[in-house]
């Protein structure tokens, strides 16, 4: 059955080869589209940090058939310790202080998850690494799909154009309009990359607080360098994302001065080649599709590092968009709507709980630095702190399962009318 007067979809084209996209590939080549997946950097992006697979996203993860391979690259995380500015231990939290690696939780490093969606989606996907849409010309009055112009000069059409090309989405801009509209600055930014190991750190994390700054060095499962992380308040305007120079510059000023181990940590961050720097933010639109085109993942509702659920998230709305488009036909009026209807709701409680969660990142004065660290020392010999635990595991896992997934028939095609 065809679900409208015009061509149904076919070919979609995905912008973004990080997780969301390849991930919507994998769904959309099983239900028989055709998707093509571009991607600016001129390879698969493998850096970044730790990531948290919960709840509804584990159940995605098994429905894709990677679920074994996901746990097989486990970070495998011990705890963790805060130091003071000699590096002496303040306290420790062993990692099943809330309860331990159970069978709604998984964590993997960014960049392994990347490559296994690549691996799995290579040989049926195409992927143009090395360039970026310049144009969209979705004419609501041309039935037969998208004009796309890259940048490279390429001009192609499609039936369907996704934007999974995250925060700072080029195709959000082209589609919906400048950035400043949709995204919410939290207060705070996050850097990251790798850098030698020199703390001889073995799946554990070092973490030392400062007031509105953060910074944490770990190493997890099968990894000889080390993650340097820094997390700090500030409502000064980063630098331009494409600016890495400047961004260095940026995080260098910040932490000017700093003990610990910070100085060496910025100097390996002078000369990281992975480096990363953005602000903690949350990307809100009233809608995420426009005619043939629709958002997908922090393109569309970026939820901040501070919710922990974007990796989540974007599986989970690869699945749904997939899955809804196959379940129409290929009509994407029907589809777009239904994949919204059943996402957004469980993305808001997220966008929330992001909110709540950035203003405990980071502390503000060193008396409140001091009563955590105390916190830290006393919870591990606490009579309550199963209840503690408990109370902390409910809340992450009501907004891991906070939208809930279908069932879908993997053998519907998409139709296409003549």
């Amino acid at each position: 059955m065809t679900h409208n007067a015009t061509k149904s979809a076919k070919t979609v084209l995905i912008s973004g080869a990080s997780i969301a996209g390849p991930a919507l590939a994998l769904w959309l080549h099983r239900y028989g589209f055709v998707p093509t997946v571009v991607e600016r950097a001129p390879e698969l992006r493998t850096g970044g940090y730790k990531v948290d697979i919960r709840g509804t996203a584990i159940e995605v993860c098994r429905r894709m058939g990677i679920l074994d391979e996901v746990r097989a690259n486990s970070t495998d995380m011990r705890g963790g310790s805060y130091v003071d500015d000699a590096g002496r231990t303040i306290g420790e939290l062993p990692a099943d202080i809330f309860g331990g690696r159970v069978e709604e939780d998984d964590e993997i490093m960014r960049g392994e998850l990347a490559r296994i969606l690549y691996d799995r989606t290579r040989e049926d996907v195409e992927y143009v690494f090395g360039d970026s849409i310049a144009e969209i010309a979705d004419d609501p009055a041309d039935a037969d799909g998208v004009t796309v112009t890259f940048e490279s000069g390429t001009i192609r059409r499609f039936d369907l154009v996704v934007g999974a090309d995250g925060l700072h989405s080029n195709t959000r801009k082209l589609a919906f309009g400048p950035e400043e509209r949709y995204k919410r600055h939290l207060g705070a930014y996050i850097s990251i990359f790798t850098a030698p190991n020199h703390l001889g750190l073995d799946r554990w994390e070092t973490y030392h607080a400062l007031p509105g700054k953060l910074t944490c060095v770990y190493s997890s499962a099968g990894e000889t360098d080390a993650k340097n992380l820094f997390i700090f308040s500030s409502t000064q305007e980063q630098p331009d994302h494409r600016d890495t120079a400047a961004q260095k510059r940026f995080l260098a000023r910040t932490f000017q001065g700093d003990g610990w181990e910070i100085p060496r940590l910025l100097g390996h961050a002078a000369e990281a080649d992975d480096f990363y720097l953005d602000s903690i933010a949350l990307v809100e639109l009233d809608h995420w599709s426009t005619g043939r085109v629709v958002l997908l993942g922090d393109a569309a509702h970026c939820t901040s590092p501070a919710s922990g659920q974007g990796t989540g998230l974007a599986l989970t709305g690869a699945y749904i968009l997939a899955g809804e488009l196959a379940r129409a036909g290929g009509d994407h009026t029907v589809a777009f709507a239904r994949y919204e209807q059943l996402m957004r709701p469980g993305v808001e409680r997220n966008q929330k709980m992001a909110e709540r969660f950035v203003k405990e990142m980071v502390v503000d004065r060193k008396w409140k630095i001091a009563l955590r660290m105390l916190m830290v020392r006393t919870l591990p010999k606490t009579p309550w702190k199963n209840l503690i635990a408990k109370k902390i595991r409910d809340e992450i896992q009501a907004t891991a399962n906070a939208v809930a997934i279908e069932d879908y028939d993997t053998t519907a095609r998409p139709t296409v009318a003549a």
